[in-house]
């Protein structure tokens, strides 16, 4: 499989998932993940000899990042698929490993596996525009993120390093802060489907606005 995706149609049909409420990951972001699970250490071997993809997805319904005890939870409709570009293997026997996003995907439908984790086939025609570099942001924009980031944080007695704030890209801080910030699940779900960079900013702005830490009351549509 390439490296470097440029259409739809050079992704392989199915691939598999990692169910993880909370855990999310945009294109173009780096999300290191520490796998333990018997099942879940399998699934790195599989796609270390294979195309090296792993679709991170939410499981639909839980509100918090929590453990339900329950082993197959129903998935959320929209995951993002990641590429292995970094891997560790601990003395323990853990992996420690970095996923790189590169385009969201839509379920289609699970799959039969006896392989202990689970298997999707994933639309990727949804989000084919995740395949090009998204589109600048508006400075008054990124100026409304920055203030709301600012009274969010004063509310919550929490402080930032305000030059990497300031320094970062628009679309790195903007998926920094909606994979980071203490939202519910669905919400974190609704920033990831956003159609748009912008449309997902607006949205994290609404959010920072709502939100008082950990309280997860406000709800995108």
């Amino acid at each position: 499989m390439p490296r470097v995706y440029r259409k739809p149609s050079e992704f392989p049909v199915a691939i598999p998932v990692f169910p993880l409420g909370g855990a999310l990951l945009f294109p173009r972001a780096v999300l290191p993940l520490n796998i333990f699970e018997p099942r879940y250490l399998s699934m790195v071997d599989a796609a270390l000899v294979g195309h090296r993809l792993i679709g991170m997805i939410q499981p639909a319904g839980l509100i918090m990042p929590v453990t339900t005890g329950v082993d197959t939870p129903d998935l959320a409709e929209v995951g993002c698929a990641g590429r292995i570009t970094g891997f560790q293997e601990t003395e323990d026997g853990r992996y420690l490993i970095a996923l790189t996003g590169i385009t969201r995907f839509r379920v289609k439908e699970e799959l039969k596996h006896e392989g202990g984790y689970r298997i999707v086939r994933a639309d990727w025609d949804a989000f084919a525009d995740d395949l090009t570099r998204p589109h600048n942001v508006d400075d008054s924009v990124r100026a409304r993120l920055i203030s709301a980031l600012h009274a969010y944080l004063d509310r919550s007695g929490m402080r930032a390093d305000w030059s990497a704030v300031e320094e970062a890209p628009v679309d790195t801080l903007i998926n920094s802060l909606s994979a980071g910030c203490p939202f519910s699940n669905p919400e974190k779900q609704a920033l990831l489907e956003a159609r748009t960079m912008e449309d997902r900013c607006t949205a994290l702005i609404t959010l920072l606005t709502m939100e008082r830490p950990g309280q997860g009351g406000g709800y995108v549509q």
